[in-house]
């Protein structure tokens, strides 16, 4: 039958798919493979750092449900996955390599060993004494005198202002504080002492040998510099030293004003003060001249015993009386005249003196000045 295919005849072939279809698919498929790469890189990196950042995790419904397994056939509901909004929970602190202690006053007394250049005056500033209690804590080493201060000299160091006293047998609480004019109380009650309160007499619970503090306890200091010498009366001073003139002089009278009695007008050393270093140690070289500071008459030339080595004394005839001490050599003698401005000898260290400077001292009618409030 015309237009109808016999059954012997063969079916029309299919069309082959083009080739740029062929290329399409594949870069399709590549595509979508990278897309579930990146996305499971996403999520595996997701789920390490939130495990990094827990420290300790509850148990979630999850693992709440995993521990009882639902019956066959029962689905599990997962909670959502959530982040932590921070990798730890508590209070966090800044690091501060500086701790600041606060400072508590001391009560016992410390020791320091004497360094090259320390002075009576340096070491007490340190410790926030007066120079007098460094003095008072160290009698058998300073004698009262702060130019028998020396490295490697180890001295105490008081807590407070004061004075410190070795308690000898037969001792009474109430003679060591009328001794030292302060309260019984003071040295009963300070801390640093440890005396017994406990029984009616506190003085007997001290033994003989311990040391007190006493707050805020005095005494005289000995001034170990030259006495008032006059020329009506230079024998005074027989007992100071090789130095010591006669009995009577006369000659020169000062006019009340004073010079520098050397060519440096800086202090090196000791400033005065009256009650522990009452003159001022003026600097210089080993042989700087000396000059008297006002006209008058030598009244000591020589040697002193009491730590000044070379010492000359004059007497200005008008109630003042000047001292130089420490000279390398001395240049005028007993009884002679002298000129304000005159040489009378040369700088030096000896005695007890820790390196070259010029001891000058100023006394009016016995009374030891500033002398740098005088000399012009």
């Amino acid at each position: 039958m015309e237009g109808n295919l016999t059954k012997n005849e063969p079916a029309a072939p299919k069309t082959a798919p083009k080739k740029g279809a062929i290329l399409q698919q594949i870069g399709l498929n590549m595509l979508m493979i990278g897309l579930l790469l990146v996305l499971g890189f996403l999520a595996w990196q997701r789920f390490f750092s939130s495990r990094a950042g827990q420290t300790v995790a509850a148990p979630s419904d999850a693992s709440a449900q995993l521990e009882n397994p639902p019956e066959s056939g029962q689905s599990i509901g997962l909670s959502p996955l959530t982040t932590p909004q921070t990798a730890f929970i508590g209070v966090t602190r800044h690091t501060n390599v500086n701790t600041i202690i606060p400072s508590r006053p001391r009560v016992n007394v410390i020791t320091y060993t004497v360094q090259a250049g320390d002075t009576l005056f340096s070491i007490a500033s340190n410790y926030g004494l007066k120079p007098e209690t460094v003095l008072w804590g160290n009698y058998e080493v300073l004698n009262d005198n702060p130019h028998l201060l020396k490295p490697s000299q180890v001295l105490n160091i008081l807590p407070v202002d004061g004075t410190y006293y070795q308690w000898n047998d037969g001792d009474r609480l109430s003679g060591v504080a009328e001794l030292f004019q302060v309260d019984q109380d003071d040295i009963i009650d300070y801390p640093g002492n440890f005396i017994d309160l406990t029984q009616a007499d506190p003085s007997a619970s001290i033994e003989a040998g311990s040391w007190l503090i006493v707050p805020g306890g005095k005494r005289a200091i000995k001034d170990w510099g030259p006495p008032a010498i006059t020329r009506e009366n230079a024998a005074t001073a027989r007992y100071y030293g090789a130095g010591a003139c006669g009995s009577i002089y006369s000659g020169a009278v000062g006019s009340g004003t004073f010079v520098w009695p050397t060519t440096d007008h800086t202090i090196s050393g000791y400033a005065f003060d009256g009650g522990v270093h009452p003159a001022i140690d003026i600097g210089g070289q080993t042989g700087n001249p000396v000059y008297a500071t006002d006209s008058g008459v030598v009244v000591y030339a020589g040697w002193s015993d009491y730590g000044y080595g070379n010492l000359i004394a004059i007497d200005h005839g008008n109630g003042w009386q000047s001292a130089y001490a420490h000279l390398s050599s001395i240049g005028v003698s007993c009884g002679q005249s002298v000129f304000q401005g005159g040489y009378i000898g040369a700088l030096g260290s000896t005695g007890n003196s820790s390196g070259p400077h010029l001891h000058f001292e100023l006394m009016i009618n016995g009374a030891k000045v500033n002398p740098y409030d005088y000399v012009r």
